[in-house]
């Protein structure tokens, strides 16, 4: 077992592990260490703990002080000089006329560095731009493309549930989401309604998805066969499948009526493979589109 405790550099950023040396660091603590791209300032989400060898990359670097009140008006003053650098870097991108979207910049803590994070559809040729650049900071640049899904992680948002992005505030890493967790949980197919702010099938699609899975395996599918508590044998027409109950059109006096039934008032086969999904091509298109690799 080692200690260690995790830093995370960016609000709802990846979380890293240090040796905490001889340090008494608590959760929330600011403290200064150093990364492959230099000196970082960062958050400590949770108290020292231990862990088990192979579950960190040897060796680990330690981390180098707890952030004093010099080190935070540094990162203060570094944030401001963030702003100004998203500015110059823009308008050198309107100079060299360059099909690139600005997201953000970023200083290294000891100001060694700057990186500017981008979009764009295809490979950008932007050598003459960091030489630009290099001339204004006088100091190292760093471009870095970044996908859609990343976008919007740095920039945030409002979901469609009236909640700020989870990408935003809590997932640390992307997690994959399939069309089949939609389907699971008896969703819309519709691309413009499990879709997210980035254009990319919502990640809150992961959340339930064990409990939908878990909820669906106690139901029937639609269009099994199932017989009755009370001996009636019928087709299944439809599921709730977070109240487990199935709606049943069974043959009453040679009539065919609806009926409604808990799950455990029937018995049936337990499905063992989940139903088609029927689609056009085109819609498959577009919806292969949305997915998370």
């Amino acid at each position: 077992m080692i200690k260690v405790v995790g830093v995370r550099f960016r609000t709802a950023g990846k979380i890293y592990f240090f040796d905490p040396a001889n340090f008494d660091i608590k959760k929330n603590d600011n403290v200064i260490v150093e990364t492959a791209r230099g000196i970082e300032f960062g958050t400590v989400v949770g108290d020292i703990k231990e862990v088990e060898d192979d579950k960190v990359i040897q060796p680990l670097k330690p981390v180098i002080r707890i952030a004093t009140a010099k080190d935070k008006e540094q990162e203060a003053s570094n944030k401001i000089k963030e702003k100004e650098a998203l500015k110059i870097c823009a308008e050198k991108i309107q100079k060299h006329n360059l099909e690139m979207k600005l997201i953000d910049a970023e200083y290294t803590f000891d100001n060694n560095k700057v990186l500017f994070y981008f979009t764009a559809d295809g490979r950008i040729d932007f050598r003459e731009l960091v030489k630009d650049l290099a001339a204004v900071f006088k100091t190292r640049i760093e471009l870095r493309q970044i996908g859609v899904r990343d976008e919007t992680k740095i920039l945030g948002g409002i979901g469609i549930c009236g909640r700020p992005l989870c990408c935003h505030t809590h997932l640390s890493e992307f997690v994959p989401v399939s069309i089949k967790m939609a389907k699971e949980q008896n969703l819309s197919l519709n691309p413009t309604k499990i879709s997210g702010v980035c254009g990319r099938l919502m990640c809150c699609l992961k959340h339930e998805e064990e409990t939908y899975e878990e909820l669906n395996r106690k139901l029937p599918n639609v269009g099994d066969y199932v017989t009755t508590e009370d001996g009636l044998k019928g087709e299944v027409q439809s599921v709730n499948v977070l109240r487990q109950l199935v709606k049943v059109i069974v043959d009453i006096n040679d009539e065919k009526e609806i009926q409604e039934y808990r799950v455990d008032q029937l018995r049936f086969k337990k499905r063992h493979k989940k139903e088609k999904v029927e689609l056009s091509k085109e819609e498959l298109k577009e919806l292969e589109k949305l997915e998370k690799e």
